[in-house]
């Protein structure tokens, strides 16, 4: 059996898995609450954007759903 017939292989496992939802939804959360905390940081160490909760949890909202939209 040689490399081309594997990779073929895995390819066509990779994409008949769908995956589970769930951990796609968690790790889309978490991902996006932690770039949402850092890109509101920065924006705020530049004083454009005020430093709160609630404008990191609308950046963190607003990641979320693009990320879902670009994924689906």
């Amino acid at each position: 059996m040689n490399g081309r017939d594997d990779r073929k292989g895995f390819r066509e496992g990779l994409e008949s898995s769908g995956g589970d939802l769930r951990v796609l939804l968690a790790l889309n959360a978490i991902l996006s609450t932690a770039f949402a905390w850092l890109i509101v940081w920065g924006l705020g160490v530049a004083n454009v954007v005020d430093y709160s909760l609630s404008t990191v949890a609308l950046a963190a909202l607003a990641l979320f759903v693009l990320t879902l939209a670009v994924v689906r």
